[in-house]
């Protein structure tokens, strides 16, 4: 049950940054801007997760897992109807930015609930499963949002946004449970700057929070470049988009579930090593495949494919190892995880839009650079 209950809070993300792709092109005619620009939606977004994970962090370890998650969502349901009639492009920046900081509280929570409860394998193992949830929602929310956006236009897909905000929210209060068994006195900045820089000093954590956030920000690198490579380079159709992102989900859950499976029989550390290599050979061939023009549409995609599946080994496993020793501070350490992951990922998401060029070498050289720096953290630090 508790599974199922995160996975709602865990889903709300993806649905946040998955449905509205389709809608990309679409909304930068409708309100007359750039690509890069319409991208920097994305890249708003991504920030936003990342600076709202850190006040949510102490304020959890404070108050409790439940109170900070019913005051985030609440603003998310608010951010999400401000989307939904913004009249131009900056102000949809803007308000993206705010959707974020309502949304990173299901983000902090989902870890350290994960935490208060389980350590080591058993915590990979659950987040494995969340892993599912993260899969299925990206198949669903693009071919959705690619319906809405043929019958009711992009705007209306953020008012669908703010009905799931809701939905989340009346789950939450009902039956999440409070698991947070020891808490802070008082919110003291002292203290949680103390925190922060004890984190920083944790050689473990770092590496493993920076292996998964690099690769999680090749993950992001793909989202802000595939709707303007597949629709815009190769006609791709917004419809046909959410089969081509779903099948890529896909791939995701399916190495997600394997990795569950191996970690009956293997070490998180071990999982995690083979597959920040087998990523960085997957970006490289993309690379190849973007640069030389090898295979067109059908080599971009399996390379796509691949990149994803090889994530499904990574993001769990990093997640774990980076959290397991940290009980007494799990709302802090998964701030200061999540704003890492997020912030990177902004970095990446923008740096697809800066570099645009018209051809699919943008987002490739970005996600590769990103495998590469996962495989380096893991190897120089981490390990």
């Amino acid at each position: 049950m508790l599974a199922l209950i995160l996975g709602a809070l865990t889903a709300l993300g993806p649905l946040s940054i998955d449905m509205y792709l389709p809608s990309l092109p679409s909304l930068q005619r409708d309100l007359a801007t750039s690509a890069p620009l319409a991208q920097l939606t994305l890249a708003a977004y991504f920030a936003g997760l990342g600076l709202g994970q850190l006040a949510y962090g102490p304020l959890t370890d404070v108050f409790g897992r439940k109170r900070p998650l019913y005051a985030g969502l609440a603003l998310y349901v608010l951010a999400s109807v401000a989307c939904a009639v913004a009249p131009g492009i900056h102000l949809l920046i803007a308000f993206r930015f705010a959707q974020a900081l309502g949304g990173a509280a299901g983000q902090v929570v989902t870890r350290a609930v994960v935490r208060d409860l389980y350590q080591g394998a058993p915590a990979a193992r659950l987040l494995s499963l969340l892993m599912l949830v993260m899969g299925v929602a990206p198949i669903l929310a693009p071919l959705l949002g690619g319906w809405v956006l043929l019958v009711a236009g992009w705007r209306t897909i953020f008012a669908v946004l703010a009905a799931a905000g809701v939905a989340c929210l009346v789950l939450m209060v009902t039956t999440l449970p409070e698991t947070a068994t020891s808490l802070a006195p008082r919110l003291d900045p002292r203290a949680i700057m103390r925190g922060l820089a004890s984190i920083a000093r944790d050689r473990a954590f770092v590496g493993h929070t920076l292996t998964g956030a690099f690769a999680q920000a090749g993950m992001f690198a793909y989202i802000a470049g595939s709707p303007f490579v597949l629709i815009e380079l190769f006609h791709v159709s917004p419809q046909r988009y959410g089969f081509f992102f779903g099948a890529n989900a896909f791939g995701l859950i399916a190495g997600s579930q394997l990795n569950h499976r191996l970690l009956g029989a293997h070490l998180p550390a071990a999982i995690l090593a083979r597959s920040t290599l087998v990523l960085t050979g997957v970006g490289l061939a993309l690379i190849a495949v973007a640069s030389l023009r090898l295979g067109g549409l059908f080599a971009v995609a399996a390379c796509l494919f691949a990149f994803l599946a090889t994530l499904g080994f990574v993001g769990a496993n990093a997640t774990a190892l980076a959290m397991e020793e940290q009980g007494g501070r799990a709302g802090l350490a998964s701030a200061a995880l999540g704003s890492t992951q997020f912030g990177i990922a902004a970095l990446a998401s923008s740096l697809v839009g800066i570099l645009s060029d018209g051809t699919a070498r943008p987002m490739a050289f970005v996600m590769a650079g990103c495998a590469l720096s996962s495989f380096v953290a893991y190897r120089a630090v981490a390990r």
